[in-house]
């Protein structure tokens, strides 16, 4: 369908809208991509949608469902139609009927709905491409309905970038992890990866996509940094390692999984510059409860109880969740307290709080890698800086030179 300004558009239902907009958008040449609802009988709103989908499960109507859709407008002379496609088949699981991952019903289903015959004969010339992939892939029959476009609405504004608007918002991205096939390079997928080369026992994987801006951001703010005890890696297909368990499908990339003996416990899922969230998050899965305690609610080891009380070897005092470090081991006096001494931290570790709790005015000191409470800071140490960082032993680890 093309406008005076030379710019085409078709609709494609790949499940919910949200994660569809995004990751189209994503395309270079795609000028805009618009929610909506194509291609059903009945009054196209999102409540009404809903509404009557119940209806369909339950036998009291024969009327068809609108389908969540988005119109994807773009410039032909920087992005054939074809690559469009190849975009779609690749970034949805085009073999699941009614449905796209958690997501049941018949407006999940995933359709192209054209406009003109040459839509037409590229969206069943790739159906057909797309498919002979999928079944050397060792999976299922493509259910995509490809049909005249006969109805399309926008959806309410609420619903338009809605992951820019919400970036840790639920996002339906989860592909089969098989590539479009290559006239020049056969059959390629994005392979899954080797179970051999990850840790069985304890092991993060961060799966991630082409084109994902907060990816990117992602691997700048975290992964760049990367000093934690647990090992993490980076997967690009929407499969998990073979051997290996997802407790459900992937909808959003970033995605962060931990595995324990191959099995999925917990995932974060998203990521929009939080990375004290993040840290949280992981911080959760890997300390005690004693050290959460601690950690996240401002918590406090008693006094002669804590871990390191006598450390004195060579060596630095990291972030249990992070890895930064914090304190070194020549910086740390016998200060009597019964909590873990310091006359002074490393560079930029610590940020500061003022903390009026428990009828007392103090200063906090957290972890600046991922704000942690750690312990307060007074005025009553040596020299040469005449500060006593106490610290909780129980949330610090030690690392020997």
């Amino acid at each position: 369908m093309t406008n005076s300004n030379a710019t085409a558009s078709i609709v494609l239902g790949m499940g919910c809208f949200w994660g569809a907009e995004k990751r189209m958008s994503e395309l270079p040449g795609v000028i805009e991509v618009e929610s909506g609802y194509a291609n059903g009988e009945i009054t196209a709103s999102y409540e009404a949608i809903l509404a009557h989908e119940r209806l369909l499960r339950a036998g009291k109507s024969n009327l068809r469902n609108h389908v969540e859709v988005v119109k994807v407008s773009f410039d032909p002379t920087q992005i054939e139609l074809e690559k469009i496609l190849i975009a779609f088949w690749q970034n949805h699981n085009p073999t699941q009927g009614d449905r796209q991952g958690n997501d049941i019903g018949s407006n999940y289903r995933s359709a192209i709905y054209y406009t003109d015959p040459i839509q037409a004969e590229l969206a069943y010339a790739t159906r057909n491409a797309y498919q002979t992939a999928l079944n050397q892939a060792g999976l299922g029959q493509i259910t995509t309905e490809i049909a005249p476009l006969t109805h399309y609405s926008a959806a309410e504004d609420y619903h338009q970038d809605y992951l820019i608007k919400n970036p840790n918002g639920y996002c339906g991205l989860g592909g089969t992890g098989v590539k479009y096939p290559s006239q020049q390079a056969g059959l390629l997928t994005q392979p899954s990866l080797n179970p051999e080369d990850l840790d069985f026992s304890q092991q993060l994987i961060v799966f991630e996509s082409e084109h994902c801006g907060f990816c990117q951001q992602f691997q700048r703010e975290i992964l760049d940094h990367w000093q934690a005890d647990i090992p993490v890696a980076k997967s690009r297909s929407a499969q998990p390692p073979k051997g290996w368990d997802l407790a459900r499908a992937l909808f959003a990339t970033p995605t962060t999984v931990l595995f324990k003996k191959g099995k999925e416990v917990a995932r974060y899922t998203g990521y929009n510059g939080d990375s004290q969230a993040f840290w949280q998050w992981l911080g959760y899965q890997l300390l005690t409860p004693e050290q959460q305690r601690i950690a996240f609610e401002h918590g406090t080891e008693r006094a002669f109880t804590g871990s390191h009380l006598d450390e004195k070897r060579p060596g630095v005092f990291v972030d249990p969740i992070t890895g930064a470090a914090l304190f070194r081991t020549d910086t740390k006096y016998d200060s009597g307290s019964g909590w873990p001494s310091f006359f002074n931290p490393l560079e930029g570790a610590l940020t500061y709080h003022e903390d009026y709790s428990h009828g007392m005015v103090r200063v906090e000191v957290r972890s600046a890698s991922s704000g942690i409470h750690l312990g307060h800071v007074f005025d009553d140490g040596p020299a040469p800086t005449y500060k006593r960082y106490c610290i909780n032993g129980n949330i610090l680890k030690f690392i020997a030179d």
